[in-house]
């Protein structure tokens, strides 16, 4: 499997974006805003068809459109209460877009496949170069404003009276999930990027209520969901999307069993 160059990339490709969607996740899941990642994908899809459609890479106008699609939510919802309204405005104008571009897009029904579903195993050496230093910013990012992303997620409230800005630390953040977004996908497309956004960090959140603990095995789960399906797509011949998936699906339900079954011992 490793005397291809396109594996070797699908596996570096696959670990960088598994590990930063699997830490930026574990935040998204804890401050209850997994609807975003969701929109911000579909913010990503129709930059990237707009980009196409002006002849410039699809991966720069995704990203660019989706952080400034992040950006915008983090400035409309100040609380997380009301996030939805915000993220949901958002997404409404995005599908539309994505729908007036699908419509001139249609001469490329295989770049769009790949958008929508991901392609992996065509990640080239220049994209792999793309992902990694979006993914070192993220990380470098997220750890900047790791300790009051948590203090305004669990106590928002208090937050405020301390003098922190939530709207300026949820622009910021979703900034983050947006760059996240734009990666994971390249690897599971527009329509799975919950897989690897937030498959693994609910799992890991059944299983550990520890911040750091439950950071550091959201980042093992999602690596280990991503490189397996890569190698299963490879002995199988069938999508790595939908093994990622199924792995993602298949470890939160046996999490969540476990936590039941502990639930009713105890």
């Amino acid at each position: 499997m490793f005397e291809y160059d396109f594996m070797i990339n699908a596996f570096i490709a696959g670990g960088v974006v598994a590990l930063v969607a699997g830490v930026t996740g574990y935040f998204l899941v804890l401050r209850g805003q997994t609807f975003a990642g969701h929109a911000l994908s579909h913010v990503g899809f129709a930059g990237a068809t707009g980009a196409a459609l002006l002849g410039l890479p699809p991966l720069w106008g995704m990203t660019l459109v989706t952080l400034c699609g992040g950006v915008a939510m983090g400035a409309l919802g100040e609380r997380l209460q009301g996030s939805d309204i915000a993220i949901g405005t958002i997404l409404s104008l995005a599908l539309g877009l994505g729908m007036l571009f699908l419509h001139f897009f249609t001469a490329y029904a295989t770049q769009a496949t790949a958008l929508l579903f991901g392609n992996v195993l065509g990640v080239d050496t220049a994209t792999l170069w793309t992902l990694a230093g979006l993914g070192l910013l993220c990380l470098a990012a997220l750890a900047f404003i790791s300790r009051p992303l948590v203090f305004c997620s669990l106590q928002p409230e208090l937050a405020e009276a301390k003098g922190v800005s939530l709207r300026r630390l949820s622009m910021l953040f979703l900034a983050i999930v947006a760059l996240a977004t734009a990666g994971c996908i390249q690897i599971v497309g527009v329509l799975l990027v919950f897989t690897l956004m937030v498959g693994p960090a609910a799992t890991a959140q059944k299983l550990t209520a520890r911040l750091g603990p439950g950071v550091a095995l959201a980042a093992l789960l999602a690596l280990a969901e991503a490189w397996c399906g890569i190698a299963l797509a490879y002995y199988t011949d069938w999508p790595s999307s939908f093994w990622i998936t199924v792995l993602s699906g298949a470890a939160y339900l046996a999490a969540a069993g476990a936590q039941g079954l502990r639930l009713t011992r105890g």
